[in-house]
């Protein structure tokens, strides 16, 4: 990050095992976010992903690098909630040079925000082989632990959907058994077909019950 860029920015980074290379970012553009930030200025910018572009006024509070991507952790006053945002996807307006009055980050930590916010804007990344299942784990839950590259759509307070990628079925199922949890609605039918795949070969290896 160039130093100018380093001066006028709340910046933290935080570590994701799943790490993935990092989004091309606009160095001008996180100038401009960090500039809003420091200054504690209005930031109005269009927003884009999977649907219609959006234009968002937002109370900028922090950046945070997470899973080789950056997020705007923001207060959003019209909707009057915190969002995590992606970067790649925000392109900052004119400036406002309306100031604003910082508020208390949700849990006390934007890295811990962007972490265990499942709607941020994320899209599956390119993988041969990619799938989803419904989990019975909450999604704040699994968004922390997740993969970088997935997303993760809350269903209700105790059940999420996850969608991941993987090199292949078989490691995509395996992804899934790591968080322990009940699996339902599988898809696609690869998805089932390689977690009974592995059952088989989990049960020929231990043998039979109580040997």
């Amino acid at each position: 990050m160039p130093s100018s860029t380093t001066a006028h920015s709340r910046f933290s980074a935080a570590r994701n095992y799943w790490e993935f290379p990092a989004t091309p970012i606009d160095a001008e553009v996180i100038g401009v976010i960090g500039a809003a930030i420091s200054r504690r200025h209005v930031l109005r910018a269009d927003r884009t992903g999977e649907g219609e572009p959006t234009t968002l006024t937002l109370e900028p509070h922090h950046l945070v690098v997470w899973a080789g991507r950056w997020y705007l952790v923001a207060f959003e006053p019209e909707a009057d909630r915190w969002r995590a945002m992606r970067v790649d996807r925000l392109t900052p307006r004119m400036p406002t040079g309306r100031t604003f009055d910082r508020r208390p980050v949700p849990h006390g930590d934007p890295a811990t925000f962007v972490m265990t916010t499942y709607d941020r804007g994320d899209t599956p990344a390119e993988w041969p082989c990619r799938g989803s299942a419904l989990l019975a784990l909450p999604a704040s839950l699994v968004a922390r632990f997740a993969p970088g590259g997935s997303t993760v759509e809350y269903v209700t307070d105790s059940t999420c959907r996850l969608t991941l990628g993987a090199w292949s079925w078989a490691g995509l199922a395996g992804l899934l058994l790591t968080f322990d949890a009940d699996l339902a609605e599988t898809e696609p039918a690869e998805v089932g077909q390689a977690l009974h795949a592995l059952r088989a070969r989990i049960d020929r290896g231990i043998g039979p019950a109580g040997r």
